[in-house]
């Protein structure tokens, strides 16, 4: 399902209409076909084309990562006279791209600072002759008033942006030479315009909008839910829990280290992390490397290459590793420390599963780790970061606190929070969070939640900014710690206040009101969490409590004492409930679910988990609108599917 914004006013809009594109709407499928050698265009692809080519010509596109964003400038590039410029920090994607369009018999060519002088001169004077159909330039480059020159006396037909959240300031990934692209934009005066991005919240879209602008634009938002990605965030208690949790997910999507069955990217926050890490799953067996920008160009362009192709299996790095990467068989995606934004963890965990088969993401955080992201939120390029930018990039790093301690489907959260809730799930079923609904049940937020959510916000501000997390935990579970002791915290009268309460609980609770804004944490390098403002309406009974509370731990018994079952024969618990009749439709669902997956190449929970197809064998809906009240059939589920299961509820004699 697409979003679809159309701002189009033309009286208001700076630029003249573009004009008549040489092909007809038709031609584009058979352009498609000659050029990319491509049958078909993927979901959304075609509606920003022909806005750029048959509409006002001004595009903002907002497409998850690996939803082949690149073709919409690609394309029309071929079909339009003259040249098209494409501006795009990545050298890495500059250079494949250019090879993959020579590969084509498309002219098309890269300038970046990576260049030796002479091979960069020859470019430019074989640009000047008008022998390139795609020209793709690092935005350093307009800082050339030569280039800006030159590419205007070209009169391009398309200037296209990429990764355009770089130029706001609320994105995660601002770069100041971002903000040239407007005075380029307006000097070389380009028939058509085209920006581009994975991740963009309402906000920045708007932002991305005023500085380049585009008022007026032809706005698209396409899918961001990716059901075959199951989606896990856990806290962790130091470093070995850390590890423990990493090489359980290597091994469950990968298998062996020494034969493994596709690839994965661990994410840490710090170049030594990244080596540390990468050394130790070396020892272990993988087929690993480091990447970091710290490294030597030579090295990093190594470990790019041989994991492009298939020669490591395992790349542990920074936040600069990833971008243009296209390696369809990424298994799983794990954060051993969060990112800095819910944006950035989206394109980055986006990496896993592009070949549409089941993957996995994996987000870790513990206590330490937030202690960590303040610093790097403080840190400028050049001494401390002014405080409005700290702010800022606090503000970005709390809502993906928020996704952390989520007590709702995973996906649904992303989708709403990129504002593409036409997409939602209703409940994706295969998220660990909608994995623990199915299995435990959910607590509900009520008037009692309420009271104990007041009560820990009062431990906080009785503490009075002299312990952490922990210790603020134990005070109000009564413990008389060390350190509850050394602070005093024993002589409040919020000792012992949840006393009913277990640890974990506790010190999840306090992460919940960090991530509403009800709690922060003082700026240092030992962080103490205080009361917000909003905190304080809260606390006194003025403000809503909007939370649920998190789960109480459970004993378990270990996976190796559960009795295994074969995965065919697997059936939930509650298929025992259904009488004969519902039976019947139930084995018949999934037979259909069955022949579904099969035909579109998905997983088959991607249609529908079983949990769903016992609620409809029980519920046995006879229209669309009865269909999605069934739990985990979001509105995209219903348009996909939701024909298919009703014929299969009337055949099998549903009244």
């Amino acid at each position: 399902m697409l979003v679809l914004h159309d701002h189009a006013m033309p009286s208001a809009s700076p630029f003249a209409p573009p004009p008549a594109a040489p092909i007809s709407p038709r031609a584009l499928d058979d352009a498609l076909r000659a050029r990319f050698g491509l049958e078909r265009f993927r979901a959304g692809q075609r509606e920003a084309i022909e806005a750029l080519l048959f509409g006002e010509g001004r595009v903002l596109l907002v497409a998850p990562t690996g939803g082949g964003k690149s073709l919409t400038y690609q394309l029309p590039a071929t079909v339009l006279p003259g040249l098209t410029v494409v501006v795009s920090p990545l050298v890495a994607l500059m250079e494949d791209q250019v090879r993959s369009l020579s590969a084509r018999g498309i002219s098309a060519t890269f300038l970046a600072s990576t260049l030796e002088p002479e091979e960069r001169r020859a470019r430019e004077a074989r640009l000047a002759r008008g022998e390139y159909t795609l020209l793709y330039c690092a935005p350093e480059r307009l800082a050339s008033d030569w280039f800006v020159d030159l590419v205007a006396r070209l009169r391009p037909s398309l200037v296209a942006i990429d990764e355009a959240h770089c130029i706001a300031q609320w994105g995660h990934d601002f770069r100041p030479d971002y903000l040239r692209i407007r005075d380029f934009i307006e000097r070389t005066a380009p028939s058509r315009v085209l920006a581009c991005t994975a991740t963009a919240t309402q906000r920045v879209r708007a932002e991305i909008v005023a500085q380049l602008g585009l008022d007026g634009c032809f706005e698209l938002v396409r899918g961001f839910a990716r059901p075959n990605l199951h989606l896990e965030a856990r806290w962790v208690d130091g470093k070995r829990e850390g590890r423990r949790a990493i090489d359980e997910a290597l091994a469950r999507a990968l298998g062996s280290p020494h034969a493994a069955k596709g690839a994965a990217i661990v994410y840490c926050a710090t170049r030594k992390a990244t080596e540390e890490l990468a050394g130790a799953l070396a020892d272990d067996g993988y087929r690993c490397a480091a990447y970091h920008a710290g490294l030597e160009p030579a090295v990093r362009a190594e470990v790019n290459a041989r994991f492009a192709g298939h020669d490591l299996d395992v790349v542990v790095a920074t936040n600069a590793f990833g971008m243009g990467i296209d390696r369809a068989d990424v298994r799983v995606v794990v954060h051993a420390q969060p990112p800095a934004s819910l944006e950035a963890y989206y394109q980055e965990v986006g990496r896993a599963g592009r070949d549409g088969d089941e993957a996995h993401g994996l987000l870790l955080c513990s206590s330490a780790d937030i202690a960590i992201r303040r610093r790097l939120c403080e840190l400028g390029s050049d001494g401390p970061a002014p405080p409005d930018v700290v702010a800022r990039q606090w503000g970005l790093f709390r809502e993906l606190m928020r996704y952390v301690d989520a007590r709702s489907c995973r996906h649904d959260f992303i989708l709403r929070y990129f504002g593409d809730e036409q997409e939602l799930l209703g409940g994706c079923g295969h998220c660990d969070v909608c994995e623990a609904i199915e299995e435990d049940g959910a607590e509900e937020a009520t008037e009692d939640a309420a009271v104990e959510v007041r009560k820990a916000l009062a431990g906080v501000a009785r503490a009075q900014r002299r312990g952490g997390l922990v210790a603020v935990a134990e005070m109000l579970r009564g413990e008389a710690s060390e350190r509850v002791v050394r602070f005093g915290f024993d002589r409040l009268s919020t000792f012992g206040l949840l006393s009913h309460r277990s640890q974990p609980f506790l010190q999840a609770l306090l992460r919940a009101t960090i991530a509403a804004g009800w709690v922060d944490l003082t700026p240092d390098d030992h962080p103490v969490p205080f009361v917000t403002d909003v905190g304080w309406r809260v606390m006194t009974g003025t403000g809503p409590v909007r939370l649920r509370l998190p789960s109480e731990p459970r004993a378990r018994a270990p996976r190796a004492a559960r009795p295994k079952a074969h995965k065919r024969d697997k059936r939930p618990v509650d298929a025992e409930a259904l009488s004969s009749s519902q039976e019947a439709v139930f084995e018949a669902l999934r037979a259909r679910r069955a022949e579904i997956a099969k035909a579109r190449g998905v997983p088959a929970y991607v249609v529908a988990h079983d949990a769903t197809l016992l609620e409809i064998a029980r519920l046995r809906p006879a229209s669309r609108d009865e269909l999605l009240a069934v739990r985990g059939m979001g509105e995209q589920k219903v348009e996909r599917y939701g024909d298919e299961l009703l014929a299969v509820v009337r055949a099998t004699g549903a009244p």
